[in-house]
C-alpha cells in the first residue's frame, strides 16, 4: 500500500502533479507505485492494469492519470484508457475531446484512429467516448476483448480507469480481463468493511488484486520528505461484510441502492 500525501489539499485540486512538478514528493510517490508494478510482473505478466476504488470521490482517476505520466516518463509506451462510462474524467484532466472507447466498441471504429496524444512522450490516451447506455455489456463484449488483445500487443502498459466497485458492477466485470487491479483507498474516509466488500466483489469477478494506493493522506505543511516517516506501506483489510450500502454514481442508481429501497 503506497501512501500519497498532500498538504491538506483535496486530490481533485492536485490534478496532474506528475506533469506539473516532476520533483515533488507527490510525484515521487507515483514513481514508487510504478516500481511496485514492475516487480509485480516478475513471475506473471502485468501489462493491463485496472485502477478502481470502493466508492466515488476517492481520487482514482487522478491517481491513474499521474501514474500513466510517470510510467511514460520512464520510457514505457503507455495507453491510458477511460472505461468509466458513467462518470468519465480523463478527457477533462487532459483537456481532450471525448471521443474514445464507446466509439470503438459500440460503433466498431478503429481505436488507432481515435487515440489522442498529449504533451507527454510515450503516452497515448483513449477517452471514454459518448456516454453508453449499457456499460457492463460493452465491457463484456467480444469487441472489448479484441481491443485489449491489440493494445497488449502494441503497448508496454495499458492502464484502465473504471468506476467504483460498490455502486456498479463494471469494475468487477472487467477485472478478469486484466492482469491485475489497483484499489485506491481514501485515507480516513472508507470504513474497513466497505473496502473488504469491494475487495471480495473484485475477487468474485476473477480479479488479481495487485495492491492498494492510500490516497488523500494529510500531513502538516513542511512535512514532505523522503524518509520512512513520510512514505510507508501497510497491508490487510478490516474483516466483515457490509449490506445495504447505497451510492449514486454518474446518472444511475447503484444496484445496492435499489435493493435497499425494495426491502
Amino acid at each position: 500500500m503506497e501512501e500519497i500525501k498532500h498538504e491538506h489539499k483535496q486530490i481533485e485540486k492536485i490534478d496532474l502533479k506528475a506533469f506539473e512538478d516532476s520533483k515533488s514528493p507527490v510525484t515521487e510517490a507515483y514513481r514508487t507505485i510504478r516500481t511496485n508494478l514492475r516487480f509485480s510482473g516478475i513471475d506473471r505478466e502485468t501489462k493491463i492494469v485496472e485502477v478502481t476504488s470502493s466508492v466515488p470521490n476517492e481520487g482514482k482517476s487522478t491517481v491513474i492519470a499521474n501514474l500513466s505520466i510517470v510510467m511514460a516518463q520512464a520510457g514505457n509506451k503507455v495507453l491510458l484508457v477511460d472505461c468509466d462510462f458513467r462518470n468519465p474524467t480523463q478527457h477533462k484532466l487532459f483537456g481532450l475531446p471525448n471521443k474514445g472507447v464507446s466509439n470503438c466498441i459500440a460503433r466498431g471504429e478503429d481505436f488507432h484512429d481515435i487515440i489522442q496524444h498529449v504533451d507527454v512522450e510515450n503516452l497515448d490516451i483513449l477517452t471514454s467516448g459518448p456516454v453508453a447506455p449499457n456499460p457492463s455489456e460493452i465491457l463484456m463484449s467480444n469487441r472489448m476483448q479484441d481491443f485489449l488483445d491489440q493494445a497488449r500487443a502494441e503497448y508496454d502498459y495499458v492502464l484502465i480507469d473504471t468506476p467504483p466497485v460498490m455502486p456498479v458492477t463494471d469494475s468487477a466485470v472487467l477485472s478478469s480481463r486484466t492482469d491485475g487491479v489497483l484499489l485506491v483507498i481514501a485515507s480516513g474516509e472508507d470504513k474497513p468493511e466497505i473496502v473488504q466488500t469491494a475487495k471480495t466483489r473484485l475477487e468474485q469477478g476473477g480479479a488479481r488484486i495487485l495492491g492498494c494506493v492510500l490516497n488523500k493522506v494529510k500531513i502538516a505543511a513542511g512535512k514532505y520528505g523522503y524518509g520512512s516517516n513520510h512514505y510507508g506501506y501497510g497491508y490487510g483489510y478490516g474483516y466483515g461484510y457490509g449490506y445495504g450500502y447505497g451510492y449514486y454514481y454518474g446518472n444511475e442508481k447503484s444496484e445496492t441502492q435499489d435493493e435497499k429501497q425494495a426491502e
